[in-house]
């Protein structure tokens, strides 16, 4: 049964992450919010002055940079902290100001962009080659100039940049209604029995043996979104609206173009992968239908797709769950794995365990000058130990990237965000397959690589074909109600279960809701399912390819956004531009529905059950 909810200050410290590693205290924090504000007057010396010569550029983007790195600290841990116990309203406080921070640094360097593009490629080419240590910029300076038609004047740049924290707000209020205001009826056990239902216990409890469990905590939960769904739904319309705004002040044909285009990803990207999960949905039509015969019902119901096909299921505690892990990503080699352990246990990377008020989901976050951080909600099972190798591989990505590249470079684009992360998972599960050979165990494990599956590559493709709907009718200027937004997102769904899951319209429309992050990203949620087929590709490299493949891809985490997206890559020795690594990755989806149905089978022959 889930794990009792417990309050934030009943926690033991080793469960927690390490905060005080950034700012000891809050008035630390308090006194860099201010010196990062002061060190803002120091950039008005530059303004207007960029073209005067090399130096005083190379001046100009090396102050940016500190103020960038010191805001990062600020922004990092405040969220942080409002994150770990989003009923915090000192916490929340500290959020927003670093927020209303993150918005004055945008609008006081939104001049420097306008600037270098004025000064021109060659002049910028021969400071280059005259001025040491501008050269670093020279991948940042071709970025610029594939961006020139859609970088505005300096005071649209100024005015964009203060937008950023009003713009904020939509998806701030969707994420707070969902962290600290929804009420949720406790889910109940088919003996009677009352469970406490909360963001942090919502994965296992739809993860139970029990239907009755499963049933009523999957109402409850979407029955909760549902009582806020008009101002939920009136968020999510005002997030839309922004990105469109967004799209038409730069010039760009859509808000999916807007999107893509400054990661030099073209749009056929996002409709490619979307080609292909439609294509490929009789393969999970199979699986539902799979799944029917081994549970013995009648009828498939939604909160039956991650019902436990094993009289017992694994129990993963943490510490194991760390171990699992390190071994599984060996072929790395050492330093990889020690360092990943580190972080795991005695660095106090990881927030652990679910608590009051904590903010739903998984992420990994920090910021260049920090360790990596993650957040999760971790309940002791094969599922839990998963999302932490997701979040570890996120975690070792930064990691790399923030020990080998300059500020400018420290951060990597989300196209490439999602591969490290399923790399992990996917890797970690190859080993356990490998080492494990208890029947129960493997099917569990299977049932984990199912369940990773059913979210990038079924639940994401879904809610990109919803969000790129709701772009589309907005940009037509049609009305986006929380009504229409359900209906949408119903049919997506329809069409992907087929016949073979019974449709609860209401709960299921209302979806969309149960994300309030990643559809306020601007069509980020495709490329889940894009990174996970790269990931796979590149294990398979990795396993087959030995010490070479290992290090290509140790260069992919090292090179953060020195890279265009599709270049790293390449580098790590996947080509994306070509469709075959979402279709092998399709292909291993349907060989895990083989094997499942050859472990039951087996299972059944031998009495097991």
């Amino acid at each position: 049964m889930a794990r009792a909810v417990a309050k934030r200050e009943d926690l033991p410290v080793e469960y927690t992450w390490d905060l005080a590693s950034i700012f000891p205290s809050e008035s630390d924090w308090d006194a860099e919010v201010e010196k990062t504000a002061q060190m803002l007057q120091k950039l008005d010396g530059y303004r207007g002055r960029l073209a005067e010569s090399g130096t005083i550029l190379l001046e100009a983007l090396e102050t940016i940079e500190q103020i960038w790195t010191r805001l990062g600290h600020v922004f990092a841990y405040a969220s942080m902290l409002r994150d770990q116990d989003t009923t915090n309203q000192a916490a929340a406080a500290k959020d927003d100001r670093a927020m209303g921070l993150y918005s004055q640094v945008s609008a006081a360097t939104a001049f420097v962009e306008p600037e270098i593009l004025a000064i021109g490629a060659s002049t910028l080419q021969n400071w280059m080659n005259e001025t040491s240590g501008l050269e670093i910029y020279g991948h940042y300076f071709d970025h610029l100039e594939q961006q020139r038609a859609h970088i505005r004047s300096p005071e649209v740049e100024q005015i964009l940049g203060m937008a950023l924290n009003p713009f904020g707000t939509a998806r701030q209020i969707h994420g707070t209604l969902a962290d600290a205001d929804l009420t949720f009826a406790p889910a109940v056990s088919s003996s009677g029995d009352r469970i406490d239902l909360s963001q942090g216990n919502i994965d296992a409890l739809i993860t139970d043996s029990d239907r009755e469990v499963r049933r009523t905590a999957f109402e409850h939960y979407a029955d909760a979104h549902l009582a806020l769904q008009n101002t939920m739904g009136m968020c999510l319309a005002t997030g839309v609206k922004q990105d469109v705004f967004s799209a038409r002040v730069r010039g760009y044909q859509s808000s999916l173009e807007a999107a893509l285009h400054p990661y030099h990803l073209p749009v056929e990207a996002f409709h490619n992968l979307v080609d292909a999960y439609k294509r490929h949905l009789p393969t999970w039509h199979r699986y539902w239908r799979l799944r029917r015969e081994m549970l013995g019902y009648d009828t498939f119901h939604v909160y039956d797709i991650k019902a436990p096909m094993t009289v017992d299921p694994p129990q993963v505690p943490y510490q194991e769950a760390v171990r699992w892990i390190v071994d599984g990503m060996a072929p790395l080699g050492r330093e990889y794995a020690e360092t990943m352990q580190r972080g795991a246990t005695n660095q106090r990377w990881v927030d652990i365990y679910p608590n009051e008020g904590k903010r739903a989901g998984a992420y990994s976050g920090g910021w260049q000058g920090t360790h990596p951080f993650i957040l999760m909600s971790y309940t002791d099972d094969i599922f839990s130990m998963s999302t932490l190798a997701h979040e570890l591989g996120h975690s070792m990505h930064s990691y790399y990237t923030w020990r080998n590249q300059p500020p400018v470079y420290a951060r990597y684009s989300t196209f490439v965000a999602e591969v490290a992360s399923n790399f992990n998972q996917a890797l970690v599960r190859d080993h356990l397959l490998k080492s494990r050979s208890d029947r129960n165990f493997q099917i569990a494990l299977i049932e984990e690589a199912m369940a990773n599956f059913h979210r990038y590559f079924f639940i994401m493709p879904a809610l990109a074909r919803f969000e790129l709907e709701l772009h589309e009718r907005s940009e037509r200027d049609e009305p986006l109600t929380a009504e229409v937004m359900n209906a949408v997102m119903a049919d997506l769904f329809a069409e992907g279960y087929g016949s073979e899951v019974e449709m609860d319209r209401d709960r299921i429309g209302i979806t969309w809701a149960e994300f309030p992050t990643h559809l306020y990203m601007n069509f980020y949620v495709f490329q889940y399912a894009t990174g996970i087929s790269a990931a796979h590709a590149l294990v398979h490299s990795v396993l087959s390819g030995g010490e070479e493949a290992a290090d290509r891809y140790l260069q992919f985490l090292k090179a953060g956004d020195s890279l265009y997206p599709l270049d790293a890559l390449r580098l790590a020795g996947v080509d994306m531009t070509r469709p075959e690594p979402v279709e092998q990755a399709f292909a291993y989806l349907g060989e895990m529905v083989d094997r499942l149905g050859e472990l039951v089978r087996e299972e059944q022959s031998a009495g097991v059950s």
